[in-house]
């Protein structure tokens, strides 16, 4: 609502003034008139000055008594009392119609900047928090908590008010009773009874489901005062608990997505292994040192995530490698190095109907024997223009593959493999790469030490 300007104040006492002078000169019908018209006047201004109008006829009518000759006459009682009711009721009408303005406006602006605030969060606890937030802004009680089942234990998992002393606080039966674990009631009278009687004189409990009534959690919501919630609070936090049951049912649902697609790709990643690996692991070793340095550089959880599916997939196109050549014992001839070559865009061709792969996943199929140089394979790319995926999972690749016996060659030594890597930083790897990847295997080296 907008600031009243100074004219309004201005026309507001020209009206007092008029019901001032009908007053003194004892004329009712102008006294009536300018009472309505200050009560016009004086409303959108709010506050107390919307009584502003029935006091002033009040005070007008009795000033006007108090004039030499006037008799107030039964009917003109009854008339002054009328038109006090009615200044009355028009003001207590409007104050209830400003209440539930003001109730809806903060109820929009509150529910906009949570919806945005949900939108951006990127995982559940996030999600809670901005929908407690939510809660907080549209004010309908003090004291809230969002309990949620973690291992089949309840706990709350946000909270404001008298509620935040007990965040992340498992609930337990407080008696021996047998009961189902997620049954709300129980839940809320437990939470509830963590607080202090004055602290929950009035109480809310709203349940959160998800995507096929999937039960997600309970919201509670405590007043201090012994006021009701009324059907408008009620129904707006109802509409908040379908809200944020939505959001957290489609996160729970992209989760399973994504965990079932890493348990996929990690599965391949392990059939695959075992036709190009007589002793196993790599995949496993590969995937646990890229990400290890991945976390140390900072790379984000996405990135770390594609880097992740590309150590599974990274060697898909040997499938389409004759077992003579993938199996050869002794150096590769310039025709069989040709062949062997070919897996990375085999691999890569052989995945692009995978939509859900991120773009990062099939450069690092495609791009992790590239060479810092640009005398790599498939493209020659050189540097920078090499994917970071790429970049990064081709030091921990060799790595492995040194320090692992394959039918070509025997296994080198840790040290010996080490300074292969470091030889190569400029010429096949990324230097800063490099640094970061000795820094970590050399703390790793301390804590083997420290244990």
């Amino acid at each position: 609502m907008s600031r009243p300007s100074a004219w309004s104040y201005v026309v507001l006492l020209l009206f007092v003034g008029a019901v001032g002078y009908a007053s003194l000169t004892d004329q009712p019908a102008l006294l009536g008139g300018a009472a309505l018209l200050l009560g016009v006047v004086s409303w959108p201004l709010g506050g107390m000055l919307r009584w502003l109008a029935p006091v002033a006829y009040a005070l007008g009518f009795l000033v006007s008594l108090t004039l030499p000759g006037h008799e107030a006459s039964l009917l003109e009682l009854l008339g002054v009392l009328l038109m006090l009711g009615g200044l009355g009721f028009i003001t207590l009408r409007d104050q209830g119609s400003a209440r539930e303005l003001a109730w809806q406006r903060n109820t929009i602006a509150a529910l906009r900047a949570g919806s945005e605030r949900l939108a951006e969060a990127r995982d559940a606890d996030a999600i809670i928090r901005a929908g407690i937030n939510i809660l907080d802004k549209l004010q309908v009680a003090p004291n809230m908590a969002f309990v949620a089942y973690r291992q089949g234990t309840p706990m709350i998992l946000a909270a404001r008010g008298a509620f935040e002393g007990f965040l992340e606080r498992p609930i337990h039966p407080s008696d021996s009773d047998s009961r189902s674990v997620q049954a709300d009631h129980w839940v809320a009278e437990e939470v509830l009874a963590l607080l202090k009687k004055p602290q929950r004189r009035k109480y809310h409990v709203a349940a959160v489901y998800g995507r096929a009534t999937t039960h997600l959690g309970v919201l509670i919501l405590t007043r201090n005062e012994d006021v009701e919630f009324d059907e408008d609070e009620t129904s707006v936090i109802a509409s908040f608990a379908r809200l944020l049951g939505a959001q957290l049912g489609q996160w729970n649902a992209i989760r399973e997505l994504r965990d079932a697609n890493d348990l996929t790709l990690r599965s391949l990643g392990a059939a695959l292994e075992r036709r190009d690996d007589d002793t196993g692991g790599h995949t496993t070793r590969v995937v646990r040192s890229s990400e290890r340095l991945a976390s140390r550089l900072g790379w984000a959880e996405d990135q770390v995530k594609a880097l992740r599916w590309g150590a599974y997939l990274h060697d898909l196109g040997k499938l389409a490698i004759p077992d003579a050549v993938l199996h050869k014992r002794g150096p590769l001839d310039p025709q069989e190095r040709r062949i062997i070559q070919t897996h990375t865009t085999v691999g890569y061709d052989m995945l692009q109907d995978l939509h859900f792969l991120p773009a990062e996943t099939l450069d690092l199929v495609r791009y992790h024997h590239e060479r810092w140089d640009g005398t790599g394979y498939p493209a020659g790319l050189r540097g920078q223009n090499i994917p970071d995926t790429a970049r990064l999972f081709t030091i921990i690749d060799v790595y492995d593959a040194l320090t692992n016996a394959r039918p070509y060659k025997p296994a080198w030594t840790r040290d010996r493999a080490l300074n292969e890597i470091r030889m190569q930083a400029g010429r096949q790897f990324d230097p800063q790469y490099v640094d970061a990847f000795l820094r970590m295997m050399a703390e790793q080296d301390d804590a083997h030490l420290v244990l």
